[in-house]
């Protein structure tokens, strides 16, 4: 029982990510105009604005036709989201706990911009915008939401993981 327990935790984690995206996107969507700033902190460095994006990361893809993005917005990534589940409850598969813990902040991320796909036409609500002061040629951030940053953290996490690991191997 406490195997299983220890198994099933993390998807704690991706149900909070997935409720915290949706209740926040939907504030957003009821309180803040789209394509207007509605807060902002610390002068203009924090803004909680109402954008929707079409695309992905960067706003890449907004211009594709709709078949493409049925298929690269929605199809591909539920086929993921369903890969990333079979590994994560596969017996074939032997994960540590830090490894089921990035997979179920991935699949949060993932859902909840899935979520905005589905049911909002292809319209992701991004509201974190945040000044980056020429970073990388950018005066501010690409606007995000929660989905995004968790699928920024578990992508770097995972990454992490495999660079560490690959290293450990080399010294053993």
């Amino acid at each position: 029982m406490g195997q299983n327990k220890r198994r099933y935790q993390p998807l704690l984690l991706t149900a909070c990510i997935i409720l915290s995206d949706q209740l926040s996107k939907a504030w957003i969507v009821r309180h803040v105009a789209e394509n207007t700033v509605g807060f902002q902190f610390l002068g203009d460095f924090l803004a909680i604005v109402h954008v929707r994006n079409t695309a992905i990361a960067f706003s890449m893809g907004d211009s594709l036709p709709l078949a493409v993005k049925l298929l690269f917005f929605i199809i591909v990534p539920v086929l993921l989201v369903i890969a990333v589940l079979f590994v994560y409850f596969s017996k074939r598969f032997v994960l540590s706990s830090f490894h089921r813990w990035v997979l179920a902040l991935f699949l949060g991320g993932g859902i909840g911009n899935l979520i905005d796909r589905i049911f909002r036409n292809f319209r992701v609500v991004d509201f974190i915008s945040v000044k980056v002061y020429g970073f990388l040629g950018f005066e501010r951030w690409p606007t995000w939401n929660i989905a995004d940053a968790s699928l920024v953290v578990s992508g770097i996490l995972l990454a992490a993981s495999i660079i560490l690991e690959s290293k450990e191997g080399k010294h053993v």
